[in-house]
């Protein structure tokens, strides 16, 4: 990618890697996912990650580029990520990710602090977090943004394993302004963090107070989802679909957010457009369905 040509970019930081499915393999990874949603709201986007120098790593790029996904995407001495996928009778995947993979060594290079400097918002999650390497190159990338960029940084804790740990997602939570978590991410942050009262909200609340956040969002499944501010409370209903797979709904969820919130729409009118968004993905196949356009419009 072309960084000198592009500004305002939206960035999808992360993990890049194979989703082996029970019908074959898919591309994924939370970056990939959330930049290709973003772009099919009209906005520049980049993913950011690494592959290896192997056929996987190839293939990868190669549909990428098929998909018109934009990336910054270093080949490394590791090989490219494969997850193992299996779908349950509900549509809700269980993960089996290798580890020691090339996402998980991604170097901070020049062209990357190029990026940085003319990245408008990104999304980043705990699971690439798992290895040192990509980590510290993580928050240098967030640390390289300028302030007068006004970035939205979203950390989307994205909970895998046991791929995380207290430390981790206390330096991503004091390094974002925009906290994505599900219900039952929830209950383990409550836990490790010892968040007090039994009611959800005013767990969500306390976590924006104490990390200073702009925004919160939380989602609950088939019971909704919202999205807490220091001065209101946005809450959608989930519509009721037919279920294909979830593979890849959350992470069009938050492109559908942000890319609303970069159009000017409210905080009401984001969150709309975004459970519209990750409705659709539940009802095709993998993560990148092509969006009809009642749900890309924005005016």
């Amino acid at each position: 990618m072309n960084t000198d040509s592009c500004s305002n970019i939206v960035v999808g930081m992360g993990e890049a890697l194979w989703d082996v499915l029970p019908d074959g393999k898919k591309i994924g990874g939370a970056p990939a996912n959330f930049a290709y949603h973003v772009s099919q709201f009209g906005l520049d986007s980049c993913a950011v990650s690494a592959v290896g120098a192997d056929p996987l790593g190839k293939e990868l790029l190669d549909t990428f580029n098929r998909n018109g996904v934009k990336h910054l995407i270093e080949t490394v001495e590791h090989p490219t990520g494969t997850v193992q996928v299996e779908v349950d009778r509900c549509g809700i995947p269980q993960y089996d990710i290798r580890e020691n993979v090339a996402w998980d060594n991604i170097p901070y290079t020049d062209r990357l602090e190029s990026l940085a400097r003319r990245t408008r918002a990104v999304c980043f999650g705990s699971l690439a977090q798992r290895n040192g390497v990509s980590r510290d190159t993580i928050h240098r990338f967030l640390k390289a943004i300028p302030k007068e960029n006004n970035p939205l940084v979203v950390f989307d804790i994205n909970l895998r394993q046991n791929f995380y740990s207290r430390e981790i997602l206390d330096e991503a939570m004091r390094s974002c302004n925009i906290l994505k978590i599900n219900d039952e991410e929830l209950e383990a942050v409550s836990e490790m963090f010892s968040l007090e009262g039994a009611d959800m909200q005013k767990r969500c609340m306390e976590l924006v107070e104490r990390y200073g956040l702009s925004m919160l969002i939380l989602t609950c499944g088939t019971n909704g989802s919202y999205v807490f501010t220091p001065g209101e409370v946005s809450f959608q209903p989930t519509p009721k679909v037919t279920v294909a797979d979830t593979v890849g709904a959350g992470d069009s969820f938050t492109a559908a957010f942000v890319a609303n919130l970069l159009k000017g729409k409210s905080v009401t009118e984001s969150h709309r457009k975004a459970v519209a968004t990750s409705a659709y993905v539940c009802t095709q196949h993998g993560a990148m369905p092509v969006l009809p356009a009642d749900i890309t419009a924005t005016e």
